[in-house]
């Protein structure tokens, strides 16, 4: 069967995104902020949906938090001093000094809140908010939430690089006896999800730190992190490289690359373990021997931002996406329209399961030609005089490929078991497709 092998795609999701009417951008909005149509925000959900449910099983809590922060927190954090030339300025609250808002909290003049450049001080806040035995880590929180970053113009490009994010992030609190052990069950995560995208990174990188004061100054922090990082790479048995001046300010860090059409790499997916922000926030757990312990973070994120990792698929399928992620899953082509009144019935079971079904009519064109428009869609559910007599359709493939008429539940029952597993091929019994 074919295999789709993006080391070799070469379409551009910026053309394509916008003839498939995935996405587009208007220069009111502004350079680097993209937004979504209908299909493209049907891919989005999918994608999604997929890492939610990846998380759950691999015992993740999700959150969600304020894209927002005071100026102060990201002082704390480390961000201001060493990663503010990519943060929007602060902006300051109006309200003088000792004036009551409209909650009844006393305003403060001079405040300054910022546009968040990460998710990770917010979640350290939600860790220490509540007191944690040794007893409750790992404790792994996950959120799907908005960042911002101050990109310059010239670097800004469709859906790969833009001003505002949404992120799959995941921060794991444990014991730093746990923090390899996490790591690399984060790294598996993100090799399974890769599995079920269709997606081959060209590589696994190590990223250290190089010279200059970008980074936070703490040899032996660094030496630690990079030891333990290290032996998760070993352990998963995947070829690395390590690469000075990549490392985040705070720590190093797992980068899995991928590569676009024209050859250009990216990273899409981390695995970081951070013994910075621990210290910076007083994160600590009580433990067996009722002492407070310095907790570990370990930075994950599986696809890294939604934003880049559609651009990534877009280039890799061409729009043609496998079923579970497609925008419409099964259209359905009754030959004429006496066969519409059993065509909308069956569009009807399909939408009650879940499925993203949509009907096309002979108002639309002959046969052939609402086939071709539908080159995309993985499945076509043909009803003509007999199909509509016995409650069946003739399926036709995205690949090509007609299967003798079906009943009609039989039909959703299988296309559904293939979506609800996420699987690629577009048939049972096909293989990788």
């Amino acid at each position: 069967m074919h295999r789709h092998d993006n080391r070799k795609h070469r379409h551009d999701h910026r053309k394509l995104g916008r003839e498939l009417n995935l996405f587009d951008t208007d220069p009111l909005m502004g350079a680097g902020l993209p937004y979504w149509l209908p299909d493209g925000a049907a891919v989005r959900h999918a994608l999604e949906e997929y890492v939610r449910r990846a998380e759950l099983r691999a015992g993740y809590q999700h959150v969600y938090s304020p894209v927002l922060g005071k100026r102060e927190l990201y002082e704390t954090s480390g961000h201001w001093s060493h990663y503010s030339e990519d943060m929007f300025p602060p902006m300051a609250l109006g309200g003088a000094a000792g004036q009551e808002s409209q909650e009844g909290q006393e305003s403060q003049e001079g405040e300054e809140v910022v546009l968040r450049p990460s998710l990770c001080p917010h979640h350290a806040l939600i860790y220490r908010s509540r007191s944690h035995s040794y007893r409750e880590l790992p404790l792994r929180m996950a959120e799907l939430g908005g960042m911002y970053r101050s990109e310059r113009s010239g670097v800004l490009g469709g859906l790969s690089r833009v001003r505002a994010i949404q992120l799959n992030d995941a921060h794991i609190f444990c014991t730093p006896d746990q923090a390899a052990e996490e790591a690399g069950a984060a790294l598996r995560l993100i090799r399974e999800a890769y599995r079920a995208l269709g997606i081959r990174p060209t590589r696994y990188r190590l990223s250290l730190p190089g010279a200059g004061g970008k980074y936070v100054a703490d040899p032996e922090m660094w030496q630690r992190a990079a030891a333990l990082l290290t032996e998760v790479l070993e352990e998963a048995g995947v070829p690395y490289e390590s690469v000075e001046g990549e490392a985040a300010f705070y720590g190093p860090k797992i980068d899995v690359q991928i590569a676009d059409g024209a050859g250009r790499e990216t990273t899409l997916s981390t695995v970081q373990i951070d013994f910075h922000q621990p210290e910076r926030f007083g994160l600590h757990y009580i433990g067996p021997d009722g002492a407070k312990h310095r907790a570990v973070m370990v930075h994950r994120s599986v696809i890294g931002s939604v934003e880049r990792a559609v651009a990534h698929l877009i280039e890799v399928y061409g729009g043609a996406f496998p079923a579970w992620l497609a925008p419409t899953q099964l259209v359905v082509l009754p030959i004429t329209e006496d066969e519409l009144p059993q065509a909308a019935a069956f569009v009807a079971r399909g939408a009650e399961r879940g499925l993203r079904v949509r009907l096309v009519g002979p108002e639309h064109g002959t046969l052939g030609a609402r086939v071709r428009a539908a080159r995309l869609v993985p499945y076509q559910a043909v009803i003509g005089p007999k199909e509509a007599v016995d409650d069946r359709v003739a399926l036709r493939l995205r690949d090509g490929r007609r299967l003798e008429p079906l009943p009609a539940t039989e039909v959703l029952d299988r296309v559904g078991a293939l979506i609800a597993a996420y699987r690629t091929e577009l048939w049972e019994g096909d293989g990788d497709a």
